[in-house]
Parts: C-alpha cells; structure tokens; sequence
C-alpha cells in the first residue's frame, strides 16, 4: 500500500515554455478517497484514488486531448494561421478548443445539444467559441452529425473530429497513463474510467498495460440510452467512436443515473469534493470494483468538478 503520493510534475504533453497556458496541462493531483472507502466498508488494505482533472486551465481531462489534438495536426499541417477548428462536444472538449483557440488564434466552431448546461455555453461564448447548437433529443449523435455535415460543406475548415481522432486517446499515453504509474509508484492494480469518446480509456489502459500487463481496466457506461450521466455514451445505442476500441477493456460495468446523483452528493458534504455527474459515475463504479477486492489500488479519473453543472436539479 502507498505511504506515500508522489506529484513530481511529469513533461507536458507538448513542449511548451513553463510559463505557457499549454505548460499547465496535466500533472493534475491524485486524491486518496479515503472517507469515500470508510463510508462502504473497504478495508485499510484497499485503496481507491481519483485524478482530480479540473486542475487543468480550462477545468476537465479534455484539456489533454483538445492539446494533442491541436498541436497534432499543426505539427501535420492540417491546421494552419487563421483557420476555423470544427467539432462536435458536449461541452469540456468545446470549452478546452475554445480555450486553446483563444490562445493560439484560432477561430472555434463547435456544434453541442441545446440542452447543454447553461454555464458551459456561457463559458464557450466568454471564449469567443461561434456555436452551433442541435437537437436536444439526438444528443451527442446529434451533434456529431451537424459537425459531418458542415465539415463536407465546407473544406477550408479543419474538423478535429475528436471521436475518431487518434491524437485524442494518444493524449492519455503521453501524459495521463505516465502520472498514474508515477504517482501510485506502480502500485495500480485496477484503472477505472467513464467511455464517452473512449480516448481517456483507451488511451490510459494501453500505456498502463505496458507498465504492467496485469493492471485490470474496468470501462464504465450508463446502464441505458437515456441517461443523465453528461458526457458518457451508452456504447450499444450511440454511434460508436472510430476510436472505441471494446477489446480494451478487462471489464465493462454500468452505471444508474441515480447511482451517480447520490455519489456526487456524497463527496460533496463526505470527502469535500464537488465534482461532475461523470465523475460521480466513475467513483460508483471504482467503489463497486473495490469491494470485490482484498487488497489493490484503484485509480479513477473525475474529468471535472460540479461547477459547470449549477443549474441542474440536483443542487436545488
């Protein structure tokens, strides 16, 4: 078991002057849950930690791939001065182009479902993002395919295409895999995360599995196509990401709504964390894991905190 937890600061993703908006993605904390285990029973010699993702400039894990992605396709020349970057969201990975766009002098063009929180699309105009927003109805698929459309329409455009853009889950190689291993000092024995894009899974769990082949890799999806869980796809009814890769996981496992809403809740006023619905999810499906354990180390990632989701019901 950890005595300790190292938070070294690894390379950024990209190289960048320490100074620099970019420098600051990644590194983010890893907190041990330790009320969260109490609470339910895991014993002392299983612990669960949370990679705490809105430390990152613009608040959530996307951070990592909108810059990957970004510096990827400047690197291969499909993103230029003075071009529009595409894409579809439901809302953090618009917020880290937009973000990033601001910083480098892109236009940003994003399409998102209407019913996309309040506070993320008054954040995605403070950036200046243009915004497209779809069906309310279609979801994320929605989205996806007015970004399609727009991107056929108008070649001058550069369509990150984050669903089937492999820099996205290369992202989480590069950095967030590295952290992990760093920060447990190997010790990680199960790696839990929510699939929405499925690049934070994917990307994490192949660079783990080369650290060790036997940390087990747990994917977590809502239990079904209408869901509240922001973020997340229900793999069997969604168009599926290029990037999706089912054979990845050692274990797929669900999670309700409630479930989630009852998690986030409870970190809130237990461990002193307000965090996203997603990342409520993804701590209900760590703790199912670790109760099914003697002893091992955990590891999850809470994309974002609870500040973008204010308006929802479940604060009032």
């Amino acid at each position: 078991m950890l005595s300790t937890i190292e938070n070294t600061r690894l390379h950024p993703i990209a190289t960048a002057p320490a100074n620099s908006l970019e420098a600051q993605v990644g590194n983010t904390p890893l907190i041990r849950l330790r009320n969260t285990a109490v609470a339910h029973h895991i014993p002392d010699t299983v612990a669960i930690y949370a990679k705490a993702e809105w430390f990152n400039p613009s608040g959530s894990v996307k951070d990592r791939a909108a810059l990957n992605i970004i510096r990827t396709a400047e690197a291969n020349g499909q993103l230029q001065p003075g071009m529009t970057l595409l894409d579809s969201t439901s809302g953090n990975m618009g917020i880290a182009y937009a973000m990033l766009g601001a910083a480098r002098g892109y236009h940003v063009k994003l399409t998102l479902p209407s019913n996309a929180s309040p506070e993320r699309i008054t954040i995605l105009k403070a950036y200046g993002a243009e915004l497209i927003l779809t069906d309310p109805l279609e979801g994320s698929d929605g989205a996806i395919v007015v970004a399609r459309e727009l991107a056929a329409a108008d070649p001058s455009l550069y369509y990150a295409n984050q669903y089937n853009n492999s820099a996205n889950w290369q992202a989480h190689t590069k950095s967030t895999a590295p952290e992990i291993w760093q920060q447990t000092q190997g010790q990680i024995t199960h790696f839990v995360a929510g699939l929405g894009t499925s690049g934070t899974f994917t990307g994490t769990t192949r660079r783990l599995k080369q650290f060790n082949p036997n940390i087990q890799a747990i994917a977590m999806q809502p239990d079904s196509p209408f869901h509240g869980l922001e973020g997340l796809k229900h793999m069997p009814s969604a168009l599926k990401p290029g990037i999706y890769d089912e054979d990845v996981a050692d274990e797929q496992v669900t999670v309700r709504t409630e479930e989630a809403h009852a998690m986030a809740h409870f970190l809130a006023r237990n461990e002193g964390l307000f965090v996203g619905i997603s990342a409520a999810a993804s701590v209900v499906a760590s703790l199912n894991v670790a109760k099914t354990l003697d002893e091992g180390v955990v590891v999850t990632i809470l994309p974002d905190n609870g500040f973008k989701y204010l308006s929802d019901k479940l604060w009032r």
